[in-house]
């Protein structure tokens, strides 16, 4: 199977795959389809292509005739004249329908390429769930508690960390308040993650969380992601799930240099999330939310796979660093294809241990995803010999809360329900050294 042609239809950024590449791999496709459990049929891609391609030779040859007719008029006899130009009257009408028709065929075919999911790397393993993830390695050891733990709702809770009652009065539920050493706790694992990245080469920035439609697409949000998303109709706006839709976009339909990548990016936002597909689930506590600060490490890079898998393990031993900074102790899966999004090409989760659950969960996600996000983004660079290719992109979560609160909260409590600050933290707390019951204040 050969590579997709770079740089055919750039100036489109509707498609994840070149239509060329799936036309002579369709099978690759419908197999990505299959394990990806992608809502795609392949066979009604490709008559769609295929209509389309006809009905375009079919408006090019009546463009054709308008044309040459129409230049021909004046140097025709007077008795042909008339004639002439009825037929190009006749034409026009003719051509204005088969526009139509282009058109919408052109729609359908542009719609259908958004479904396409991009092709698992090698060495992804095949499966049909969490259960199939790959557990590559551990850090750390799960704490043995001589006390009966609490979990974090009850840390959070008696060390006057939040407010779950008053939110949810006025906003819903899946709604909390931090307050408090909570508040200054979230910010504290927030701006240690930023100083990391930032220490490391990532340039900080705070993006809009506000966007249009187009970085949703062309992040890929959409339109897989559309039940999952909270839109602004008024404004035809959506509030962004993570600073990835951004920090993607920021280069939308530029040309960038060789020299200037990788880009190296770590946003810092608010995220906003329906979680439609989790009704009913994980409703206790900090884990699933509507609302959450992250930050995000994004990378812009060449195409060039080896170089883009030495970028992936570059963000992913990023995330690492910063919970083996903070003590949580986590394990390394290499996800199935069923787990993976339509646009990865290779996906890593991070989990970290959560004493109340009994097992690892997630809180982290690296993916690379080739050329899918840059595709539908028109982001090129040019090669120092001249070429245009479009470029890779790569995100990874630095950090996440206050889902992260969870196992931060949980594994450094105390028998007398006090939390320990981790050492790394202090400095952004103030120095305080424990959280302690709010009843011993």
């Amino acid at each position: 199977m050969r590579r997709p042609p770079i740089g055919d239809g750039a100036g489109r950024g509707t498609e994840m795959l070149d239509i060329k590449f799936i036309r002579e791999n369709a099978d690759a496709i419908r197999k990505a389809v299959a394990e990806k459990k992608a809502a795609l049929d392949v066979d009604r891609l490709l008559a769609a292509d295929e209509k389309r391609r006809r009905q375009q030779q079919a408006v090019e040859e009546l463009r054709k005739r308008r044309n040459e007719l129409s230049k021909a008029i004046p140097n025709l006899p007077s008795e042909r004249k008339r004639e002439a130009v009825e037929e190009v009257k006749r034409l026009k009408e003719e051509l204005d329908c088969s526009e139509k028709d282009l058109a919408a065929v052109q729609a359908e075919f542009d719609e259908l390429m958004l479904w396409v999911p991009n092709i698992p790397a090698p060495g992804v393993p095949r499966g049909d769930g969490e259960r199939d993830n790959v557990e590559l390695r551990r850090w750390g050891e799960s704490r043995k508690f001589e006390f009966k733990p609490k979990d974090h709702v009850e840390l959070a809770e008696s060390l006057g960390l939040v407010n779950f009652e008053g939110p949810r009065r006025f906003a819903g539920g899946r709604s909390y308040a931090l307050v408090g050493a909570g508040a200054m706790l979230e910010l504290a694992i927030l701006n240690f993650a930023m100083k990391t990245l930032v220490v490391r080469g990532f340039v900080p920035v705070l993006p809009p969380v506000l966007v249009r439609e187009r970085a949703m697409i062309g992040s890929g949000w959409l339109p897989y992601g559309r039940e999952e998303s909270f839109r602004i109709e008024r404004d035809e706006l959506y509030l962004a799930g993570t600073s990835e839709v951004s920090l993607v976009s920021l280069h939308c339909d530029e040309i960038l240099s060789d020299a200037e990548l990788p880009k190296r990016y770590a946003g810092w936002s608010v995220c906003f999330r329906r979680e439609a597909g989790a009704h009913g689930k994980d409703t206790r506590g900090l884990y699933r939310l509507h609302q959450f600060h992250k930050v995000e490490q994004v990378i812009i890079g060449r195409n060039d796979d080896a170089e883009t898998e030495r970028l992936h393990m570059e963000i992913l031993s990023n995330a690492e660093a910063i919970l083996q900074a903070i003590g949580i102790p986590y394990r390394v899966v290499l996800a199935c294809t069923a787990e993976m999004g339509m646009g990865q090409v290779r996906k890593h989760e991070i989990e970290s241990w959560m004493p109340s659950r009994n097992s690892y969960s997630e809180t982290h996600s690296c993916s690379t995803l080739g050329e899918f996000q840059a595709r539908r983004l028109n982001l090129r660079y040019r090669t120092s010999d001249g070429r245009l290719l479009f470029c890779h992109t790569l995100n990874n979560t630095a950090i996440a809360s206050p889902r992260i609160l969870i196992p931060i909260l949980e594994n450094f409590q105390n028998a007398d329900g006090s939390v320990t600050v981790p050492q790394v933290l202090r400095e952004y707390m103030g120095g305080i050294e424990k959280l302690e019951p709010v009843r011993r204040r």
